[in-house]
């Protein structure tokens, strides 16, 4: 095994540097077929099966996870056997997992959907439809599928294969759709399959509804979650776990009250509106493994916006030269992410991080402009007004919007520090 590990990192490591193009498709080909049999060594055995059917696969990849484990590859290569698969991602950091890996030419992230769009956007054109997922536990597992499924709602099998908590779920049952017999006798048998076929367990789960809605009050549970993590909503950092259960309340679009969790107050505030019910809520890092970067050339013009949606980042700056980003955060994830389009940032800081993003990669050339604490807000608020004059994106290069934060950040500026070295 730990051969295994040196041989896949010393490829990285070659293709890193400058390697010409047909050397490196080989190369790449081989790197995954490492990472295959690294997957299968922690306990994947696959049979070779029949030839595949007519049968048509729309499998979804949720997660940078089950990409970087080398995983997700192993499980598409293996539902090939069955049948015609057609393989989306649903996520955002599954899409820079998916980039770092070199398998955008087999998992599709042209656009950025959540899972259970992307299972209803696949339910036309697909027999059945799996998630792949790699969860840190059963129990966080089972309430991710449980939850897609029942905000998918389609009248498809629906199978989950989770490599964390080491199972295979029909969730075919697990909404009010599935009310056919041979529906149902489908899915499990499909579930049934691939259970044996992997090696993993086999689970019907029942769902618990983690979304209560009264009336102008929205409810949602976190279960599984791990003491000491930190909670986010749609990107900011409301609190740190205290309990394995959670429990985020609000109403009027403004959260109200917090269990199990002791509150982070100035991320609240940030939170002006939040629609609960369709946030997309987590508790510890967006991404838990790691891979080396794969960086592309960029060749864009002017200047993007990005204020506190990081996750956003590839819509929002596709195309530009450089982004503008505010918050601690938000510029070390935002940058992560656009460091795979060759993007660079101007990032407006305060030092308050909470590491949401562990080890992210930034583009050289990038500029961080830390200010007072508290204040990275405010100059990113002017520097909208006054620079952006209220656009996403403006015609301008990186190093005249770089001065143009420092002047507007007078007084509160502490440094202004750019970015030289490789991506660490």
């Amino acid at each position: 095994m730990s051969r295994i590990v040196e041989a896949i990192g010393k490829l990285e490591s070659i293709l890193d540097g400058n390697v010409c193009f047909s050397r490196r498709e080989g190369l790449q080909e081989v790197l995954n077929l490492l990472k295959e049999e690294q997957a299968s060594s922690k306990g994947f055995h696959i049979e070779k099966m029949t030839p595949p059917s007519s049968k048509r696969i729309g499998v979804v990849v949720h997660g940078p996870e089950i990409i970087d484990s080398g995983g997700a590859v192993q499980l598409i290569n293996h539902l090939e056997q069955i049948g015609r698969v057609n393989a989306v991602l649903g996520g955002t950091m599954g899409r820079v997992a998916v980039i770092d890996a070199d398998l955008d030419g087999i998992i599709s992230i042209n656009t950025r959907r959540r899972p259970s769009i992307s299972i209803r956007d696949m339910a036309e054109d697909s027999d059945i439809i799996i998630v792949l997922n790699q969860a840190k536990s059963r129990e966080t597992g089972l309430a991710f599928g449980t939850m897609v499924a029942r905000l998918a709602g389609i009248d498809k099998p629906l199978i989950q294969i989770d490599c964390g908590g080491r199972f295979v779920a029909d969730l075919t049952l697990g909404h009010e759709a599935s009310d056919s017999e041979n529906l149902n006798e489908e899915g499990l048998a499909v579930a049934a399959r691939l259970a044996a076929d992997l090696g993993l367990d086999l689970l019907r789960p029942r769902p618990r509804d983690c979304t209560l809605i009264q009336g102008g009050t929205v409810r949602r549970i976190l279960t599984g979650v791990i003491p000491g993590e930190l909670i986010s909503v749609n990107g900011t950092v409301i609190g740190r776990a205290a309990k394995p259960e959670v429990e985020i309340k609000a109403s009027g679009g403004k959260i109200t009250d917090l269990k199990g969790a002791e509150p982070k107050m100035h991320g609240l505030e940030k939170l002006h509106q939040v629609d609960l019910e369709r946030a997309i809520i987590r508790s510890g890092s967006i991404r838990r493994s790691t891979a080396r970067p794969r960086i592309k050339e960029a060749s864009g013009e002017g200047a993007a916006f990005i204020d506190h949606c990081a996750e956003d980042a590839f819509e929002a700056a596709q195309g530009a030269a450089v982004a503008l980003t505010v918050g601690d955060d938000t510029t070390a994830i935002a940058g992560d992410i656009l460091a795979r389009l060759g993007i660079p940032v101007i990032g407006i800081v305060d030092g308050d991080i909470d590491r949401l993003a562990q080890s992210p990669t930034i583009m050289p050339g990038s500029i961080i402009i830390r200010v007072q604490p508290g204040y990275d807000d405010i100059v990113g608020r002017r520097a909208r007004e006054e620079i952006f004059r209220g656009e996403e994106r403006i015609s301008i290069s990186a190093l005249d919007l770089a001065d143009r934060v420092v002047d507007l950040a007078g007084e509160l500026l502490v440094e202004r520090k750019e970015v030289k070295s490789d991506f660490s």
